[in-house]
């Protein structure tokens, strides 16, 4: 393995060189050139700006842009740091920079907004037509507050939409944090290494050369890697199922002793007991997996049907440690036994944890914190603390029995799950632009609640309430949170770029699009 890596090192090294060579060249030299000042405008500031030049120093040969405008009607750019570094930044070809910010609304569309102003203000942005936008042009724009950004090119500096999605994608790191300034360079800069590029110095073409010859050794590689990390997590996996499968079976004793004991005549003692009839027969079902996945090899560990089979023993084996619990639980409360008050509190436990976390799901960007259904959900969170606090008291003084306490928190639980229906609905009207996107968002949000989306593992709630209901009978603050990030980011990937420019761009075809960050 060694000698494979020195000599796949070595090679790549000499593809590099080979590379270089190809595309840098010989050192260029050239003259500088001066151009006339331009002005920037800022709001209602406005600045000369020194020409560009041709610049000799640097490896790459190439020029400043021939002209800056900065419009920050948002407020949020610093000229000081950003007139300069514009400046530096190398064009193939020359260039004009424009700059343009507002502070607009999610449902918004930038490319129409853009297009409005240039009209409105500046018309030497636009073509002679005015079908286009002007030769030499390189528009960047940003809506901090809508959180979109968008470039737009003349004809002859337009590029690829795939280019356009990379350019303004090397901002939205930077834009996501509020580093507006740093992100607009970052994103002029990524413009500028894409707008009229030479064919020699193309990714498609780097990367033919490099996987020309590195084809072989860069797929056995990856074939190496895939093995190796495929035979980790199958390993992870078993250890997993091996510590459920030990809790499991050391309690195997007490477990039937606690089945044994829990009322039948109970509702939800029955429920409880009819879950554990199976017990025996699927821990027998967990042993067998148990003694598959330890017959493995090593090198069978590295295969994905062994990670799948190693997976299933690890759910197999935590569904029965849940069980076990529930069982137990069930025997000390429902028997108001002396462990009693540790059984209630892991029933009380799924719900703390979602009174807990409504605060953090409020606060979440497109959260609609502020809208009439976070604050109901803010007043029962408040509530139900209290709520709690009396229950436990009522338990331990005996005017409340355990199947009324359970009914009580399953009618709380039951309460929040339609709070959090009505705020999803809240949050999805104010994201989703279009029906399509709402039914989207709606998909996910429930997959979530149902744990049926994509690679999603089963989970299984470790109390009385969630073994005797179904796993959609309630809706878990975690749920809908993981439901709205997946919605949020499904939308914006659908989204991708918008390249139109609405109903007043009229007959306008400029190259450009915008996207969301």
């Amino acid at each position: 393995m060694g000698t494979f890596t020195a000599r796949f090192a070595a090679f790549l090294a000499l593809a590099a060189a080979l590379a270089l060579t190809l595309i840098l060249g010989p050192a260029a030299t050239g003259a500088t050139a001066a151009a006339p000042a331009a002005a920037i405008v800022t709001g209602t500031i406005t600045a000369a700006v020194p020409t560009g030049e041709v610049r000799t120093d640097l490896v790459r040969t190439g020029t400043t842009p021939t002209d800056v405008v900065v419009v920050d009607r948002a407020g949020v750019l610093d000229l000081a740091t950003l007139l300069p570094a514009v400046r530096r930044i190398e064009f193939y070809q020359p260039t004009k920079v424009a700059v343009y910010t507002y502070n607009g609304t999610a449902s918004d569309n930038l490319n129409e907004e853009v297009l409005r102003y240039a009209r409105a203000e500046h018309p030497d942005w636009i073509s002679p037509d005015g079908q286009k936008w002007a030769d030499g042009l390189f528009i960047f724009a940003l809506d901090p507050v809508g959180r979109h950004v968008g470039t737009y090119m003349g004809e002859d500096r337009k590029v690829s939409p795939g280019a356009r999605t990379d350019i303004q994608d090397a901002s939205k790191d930077l834009l996501r944090d509020a580093q507006w300034t740093d992100g607009t360079i970052a994103g002029i800069r990524r413009g500028a290494e894409l707008i009229n590029q030479p064919w020699y110095r193309s990714a498609a073409f780097l990367i033919s050369l490099w996987i020309g010859a590195g084809l072989a050794a860069a797929g056995a590689a990856a074939w190496l890697l895939v093995r190796w990390r495929t035979r980790v997590g199958c390993r992870r996996e078993t250890a997993k199922g091996d510590a459920a499968y030990a809790r499991v079976s050391m309690d195997l004793p007490v477990t039937e002793l606690n089945a044994g004991t829990i009322p039948a005549a109970s509702r939800y003692g029955g429920t409880v007991l009819e879950k554990h009839r199976s017990f025996l027969g699927r821990y027998d079902a967990a042993t067998a997996l148990s003694n598959r996945v330890h017959a493995l090899t090593r090198r069978q560990q590295g295969k994905r049907s062994s990670l799948a089979l190693a997976r299933q023993f690890a759910d197999a084996a935590a569904e029965l440690d849940a069980l076990d619990d529930v069982i137990s639980d069930a025997n000390a409360l429902l028997n108001r036994s002396p462990l009693w008050p540790t059984a209630w509190d892991r029933q009380l436990a799924p719900f703390r944890r979602d009174l807990a976390g409504i605060e953090d799901l409020l606060r979440k960007s497109h959260g609609a914190g502020d809208s009439a259904t976070a604050a109901a959900l803010r007043s029962f969170r408040d509530r139900s603390q209290g709520d709690m606090e009396g229950w436990t008291a009522d338990l331990a003084g005996g005017t409340l029995g355990p199947e009324d306490a359970l009914d009580r928190l399953r009618d709380a639980r039951t309460e929040l799950t339609e709070l959090l229906n009505r705020h999803a609905e809240t949050v999805i009207e104010g994201f989703a632009r279009t029906e399509r996107e709402a039914r989207l968002m709606r998909r996910e949000m429930e997959e979530a609640r149902s744990g049926t989306g994509g690679r999603k593992r089963p989970g299984y709630e470790p109390s009385i309430l969630g073994t005797v209901y179904p796993s959609t009978y309630f809706f878990s603050v975690p749920a809908f949170s993981s439901g709205f990030t997946t919605g949020v980011t499904s939308i914006n990937s659908a989204r991708g770029g918008t390249t139109g420019y609405g109903v007043s761009g009229g007959s306008f075809s400029g190259s450009g699009s915008s996207s969301s960050f």
